[in-house]
């Protein structure tokens, strides 16, 4: 079953015109007026999925301030008029269906932003993070202002129920909203934020997709009879439709190449372009009565367009905005001016151009022995994990001492200990342990997060075990598949180093999954001064002191030092 709805999902390129021909065949043949009853749950379907996918809190994060507000300005000025106009031009003084048709191209002008948005800004390397942020301010807001736009433009053409389409929207907008964000909520505490993020939550959006298959077969399953009786009510929708489109696409690839980077421009093109269809079918077919199926078959049609145009659009991003910037390799023995050599442009000075830099990195494991070594290396994993959208989660393990103990003294230290204090030390010296840890990589994810604010480490991605530090790593990126480990070399002290300094030697030699290994080579020094330390500031663990040493190994390598 999850085969075939990935499936369905990942091909809505087709799926949708095929699930439109197939309505259109069964209400030929058969009765469809029965299909009337699903139309309400198959519609909340197709929304709910979307809204409990919705990261709310991004609208909180980065200052693109600029750039959000240019899209809604764009989305509920510019477009709406659009869609005015357009339907004005094509449908004006014709039958009744007409002025129906002029309504639902004008309910596709007012409702922006789905969630495709951030799928396809993802396809076209543009800014994912801003890309959200639209959808949920598209969301809020069109919602909103559906019903006051409809009825002052398309009073004329339409007797608008503004109450009723409010609670419509109510319906299938924000009762679906509130339970997504709390079915979240809920899952997240009761399976944490691993499981949700990597189990539960990807089994959502393919019922959405199902959800917009199914409605789009029963618009046309309706209206089959009609349809076939006057096919050239498909062309006369499709054209209207396709100069919307063309003329949205155009108006936004000029005013991002003048005004935005290019993956900001991306984030508004798709953030304009892909209108909220599965909200404007849900208002037509419950809101209007009889003549919302009229209005929805416009946008049944609509799907065909968005979807196969901005398959195409990725095609062209190149074309319009340029390639996805590279930092070119600076000359020999010179570094470029405020330039940082990130993993990607590292790693294409390494691969032939033809081919990707480096593999898809969506989880990273950043595994801590709490020293000031590996607190330094969570910049790179905040810096690697916010270059590539990926999730970093924390792990700590806690070493069985008492096993390090036995190995160094070439003894079984447990036979000689009494059996109950070492059960009571396992049963509650670990997990008094463990809770400290987890309180202090909390505050440290915390700090992170106020001076990285693009850091994508949150305080609830901190992962605390007990045993071999080398078996728990190497175990926990194989099993829950991450992408890439980040780690640091040193411990805190001499019995430390014996236990913890060599893992990560041993990592790289054992894991399946790329390392990436940080070394401070100053932190030993300032390990083994307490008296020197204890009267320098505290050390910023996000931005370490200078390393003059490094420094100069990393410039003969062509690589400025990350401030």
């Amino acid at each position: 079953m999850w085969r075939v709805l990935s499936l369905l999902q990942k091909n809505l390129v087709w799926s949708i015109p095929v699930s439109m021909i197939v309505g259109l065949l069964y209400g030929y043949l058969f009765d469809a007026g029965p299909l009337k009853r699903v139309i309400i749950p198959v519609t909340f379907m197709m929304v709910y999925p979307m809204m409990v996918t919705l990261n709310v809190k991004s609208v909180f994060k980065g200052r693109d301030y600029k750039l959000q507000i240019t899209t809604q300005i764009i989305n509920f000025v510019l477009v709406p008029l659009l869609a005015f106009y357009t339907g004005r031009l094509f449908f004006s003084g014709g039958p009744e269906k007409y002025g129906l048709w002029a309504v639902g191209l004008f309910l596709i002008g007012v409702l922006p932003t789905s969630g495709m948005t951030i799928s396809w800004t993802g396809f076209a390397k543009g800014n994912k993070e801003a890309a959200i942020k639209m959808v949920v301010f598209g969301l809020v807001l069109g919602a909103l202002a559906a019903p006051i736009y409809t009825k002052v433009f398309m009073g004329a053409a339409i007797d608008v129920d503004v109450l009723h389409m409010f609670r419509q929207i109510a319906l299938f907008v924000f009762v679906p909203l509130i339970a997504g964000l709390l079915t979240q909520t809920l899952a997240r505490k009761k399976y944490g934020p691993r499981m949700w993020n990597d189990r539960i939550k990807p089994k959502f959006p393919p019922f959405s997709a199902l959800g917009v298959i199914l409605i789009a077969f029963v618009a046309m399953a309706l209206k089959a009879r009609n349809i076939i009786a006057n096919p050239s009510d498909i062309l006369t929708i499709l054209a209207p439709l396709a100069v919307f489109y063309l003329l949205t696409y155009g108006m936004l690839s000029v005013a991002g190449r003048i005004f935005f980077k290019r993956e900001d421009a991306i984030a508004m093109v798709f953030g304009v372009v892909m209108r909220d269809l599965s909200i404007a079918l849900a208002i037509a077919m419950t809101a209007f009565g009889k003549q919302g199926l009229t209005i929805a078959l416009l946008i049944a049609l609509a799907y065909v367009i968005q979807i196969q145009s901005a398959a195409w659009y990725v095609r062209f991003v190149e074309k319009i905005f340029g390639p996805a910037q590279k930092q070119p390799a600076p000359e020999e023995g010179r570094v470029a001016p405020e330039k940082t050599a990130t993993v990607t442009e590292l790693s294409t000075r390494l691969t032939p151009t033809d081919e990707p830099p480096v593999p898809s990195i969506q989880k990273i494991l950043y595994a801590t022995d709490l020293s000031d070594t590996a607190r330094h290396a969570v910049r790179y994993a905040c810096s690697i994990g916010n270059r590539f959208g990926a999730s970093v989660t924390v792990l700590h393990v806690i070493p069985d001492v008492l096993d390090a103990l036995s190995r160094e003294a070439g003894i079984d230290l447990a036979d000689h200990m009494n059996r109950r204090a070492l059960a009571d030390f396992h049963t509650n010296g670990i997990e008094k342990a463990k809770a400290a840890i987890y309180r202090r990589i909390r505050e440290t994810s915390r700090r992170v997060a106020r001076e990285i604010p693009h850091c994508p480490l949150t305080e609830d991605g901190v992962v605390v075990k007990v045993g071999s530090p080398v078996r728990q790593i190497v175990t926990t990126a194989r099993d829950e598949k991450f992408d890439l480990i980040i780690m640091g070399t040193h411990g805190h002290g001499k019995m430390e180093e014996r236990i913890i300094g060599s893992t990560a030697s041993d990592v790289i030699r054992m894991s399946e999954v790329p390392v990436m290994v940080v070394r401070l080579p100053a932190a030993a020094s300032i390990q083994t001064h307490p008296q020197r330390r204890a009267n320098q500031p505290p050390e910023n663990p996000i931005r370490p002191p200078a390393q003059p040493g490094r420094d100069r190994l990393w410039r003969e390598q062509g690589v400025r030092r990350e401030e």
